[in-house]
């Protein structure tokens, strides 16, 4: 069943998706991106390989985890891509261990698609969920949402650093400190602070976020948005539970204290 699947999406989705990525010749004089993708399923292998495959990206394809973490230790990449359900190292372990060690943008691809599985990823670091069976176009779209952020925006309407109270986001360094004291986020948290930040005192809601900070469309089922709250307040309130710096604004959406 599931190679019928794969075999219509090839046929309905593969082809325009090609033409899109061949029209973007600026693009293409740049260095492939370096993609790892880690899934024990052949078929969803084979079908991100022909999906991501031209001069824009370079794939490092394995089957388990343990694999991912050794190809990981040898050479860069610009995206981590972690099927959950893996022999030796699951998809979860992997991620926990990279993000340990790196802040590089990691997607879990997987079939569970419960919200405790969502959350349980996101606490562990990854930046994206995408959930098995996907069409590739959603697959291209999210892919270039998260280079897009590893390249930084072309035009960003905050000054370099940014300072609200005793927050301070030095974006060319990729460097927040908190009442003078830094802290690490992954590049997901490091986003949606530097917007709230660029924005002090404005209330966004999260399908606003979703799109400025993620960069698609808000798909409606998850609380990506939530649990990247959730953890940013860990990393930079003195009391989580009683935030003074990220702020909910009920029944609206979150906004980051102007003063």
């Amino acid at each position: 069943m599931w190679n019928l699947h794969v075999a219509y999406c090839v046929l309905h989705y593969i082809m325009p998706s090609f033409r899109r990525t061949s029209d973007r010749t600026t693009e293409e004089a740049q260095p492939p991106r370096r993609i790892l993708v880690a899934d024990d399923d052949p078929a969803i292998a084979s079908l991100i390989q022909v999906t991501l495959s031209g001069s824009r990206y370079s794939l490092t394809v394995v089957s388990n985890g343990l694999e991912a973490l050794n190809a990981f230790e040898q050479q860069p990449f610009d995206v981590v891509m972690l099927d959950v359900m893996m022999p030796y190292v699951d998809g979860f372990e992997a991620c926990q261990r990279i993000r340990a060690r790196s802040d590089v943008p990691i997607v879990i691809l997987t079939s569970r698609d419960g919200t405790d599985d969502v959350v349980h990823g996101f606490e562990l670091g990854a930046d994206d969920y995408i959930t098995k069976p996907f069409r590739t176009a959603e697959l291209i779209a999210r892919v270039e949402a998260i280079l897009r952020r590893v390249d930084g925006y072309t035009s960003r309407r905050a000054p370099p650093v940014v300072r609200v109270g005793s927050l301070e986001i030095d974006e060319p360094r990729h460097r927040v400190t908190v009442r003078g004291q830094e802290v690490n986020l992954t590049p997901m948290e490091f986003e949606l602070l530097y917007f709230l930040a660029a924005n002090a005192g404005q209330v966004f809601d999260r399908e606003t976020l979703f799109r400025e900070v993620w960069g698609y469309e808000y798909v409606g089922e998850t609380n990506l948005v939530d649990v990247c709250v959730r953890r940013l307040r860990e990393k930079v309130e003195e009391t989580p539970s009683r935030p003074k710096i990220i702020l909910t604004v009920r029944g609206v959406g979150y906004k980051l204290a102007d003063g």
